[in-house]
């Protein structure tokens, strides 16, 4: 969880005109992208401006997403454990949990590779930007 919230923000920090990655598609380093583990887009039409909104409309969900899980846990504890009293324990409760946190983990990983990705390409085109300013015009 931590690396992605570091990953968010430093991509939040490093990309500071998200309209450079404009009509820049994932496709030019999808073998890269392979080789860090980023799954390639599905449909390949998306461009990483694209990308990046996506990411950034992710992150308030995934905080929200924590607070009320936060939240429920702290006041729903005792009327779960009564229920599940009354109820009787489900045997595979946690077989279902694992299965969950498993999946949970694994968009968090893949939204940190992406994230990632998406701002090294960002600071590739800055740099691409920077060499052909230096070059003196004929």
């Amino acid at each position: 969880m931590e690396q992605y919230f570091s990953a968010t923000h430093r991509m939040e920090q490093e990309v500071m005109f998200p309209s450079l990655l404009r009509g820049v598609f994932p496709q030019q380093h999808q073998q890269r992208q392979q080789q860090d583990g980023a799954a390639p887009d599905a449909d390949g039409h998306t461009d990483l401006y694209e990308r990046y909104q996506q990411l950034k409309a992710i992150k308030p969900m995934v905080e929200k997403g924590l607070a009320s899980v936060n939240d429920q846990s702290s006041s729903s504890t005792d009327a779960d454990a009564d229920t599940a009293e009354d109820e009787g324990v489900d045997s595979n409760l946690e077989e279902r949990l694992s299965h969950h946190v498993n999946g949970l983990q694994q968009v968090l990983t893949d939204l940190t590779k992406n994230t990632k990705a998406l701002t090294r390409r960002y600071s590739q085109i800055l740099e691409e930007i920077n060499l052909s300013d230096d070059k003196p015009s004929s």
